[in-house]
């Protein structure tokens, strides 16, 4: 059982995951930190520094006036404000993501397009050393037939 373990972690892909989850961490750290500290200022001051974290349901018939005090009881309640703040938060985070990933493709598509615009069309036939097309499977001036 033992040697079935370190082999399952030696593993490359099971090291790949680590460094992979690792990376998603400290890369969700700089989202959330981009969210928090750069996007939600501007945004509250549009919409009127809205939160919902001071809404709840009493699940007890005793009244609280807030959530703070109702917790300090350590009476039953649902928080659902909190919920409402947690969710517009990963919409947010959804959001800059897709935008990161969008310019990260675009990027990505602009490089490959970059590589195909540079390769070659033309070889040398390594026998009369003339140039020829890069698709030739016979050298056009020696008759010589080309390796594919």
């Amino acid at each position: 059982m033992v040697k079935g373990f370190k082999k399952f972690i030696l593993r490359g892909n099971v090291i790949e995951m680590a460094v992979g989850i690792i990376i998603g961490l400290a890369f969700n750290k700089i989202i959330t930190s981009f969210v928090n500290d750069i996007l939600a200022p501007p945004i509250s001051l549009i919409i009127g520094k809205v939160s919902f974290s001071h809404l709840y349901i009493n699940l007890s018939q005793r009244e609280f006036e807030s959530i703070a005090e109702a917790e300090v009881a350590g009476v039953p309640i649902i928080k659902y404000g909190l919920f409402i703040n947690t969710l517009l938060d990963f919409f947010i985070v959804a959001f800059v993501l897709y935008l990161v990933i969008t310019y990260y493709n675009k990027l990505k598509e602009r490089k490959k397009e970059e590589e195909i615009e540079a390769a070659p069309d033309t070889k040398e036939c390594p026998y009369c050393y003339s140039t020829i097309n890069i698709k030739a499977v016979r050298c056009p001036n020696c008759t010589t037939k080309l390796k594919s």
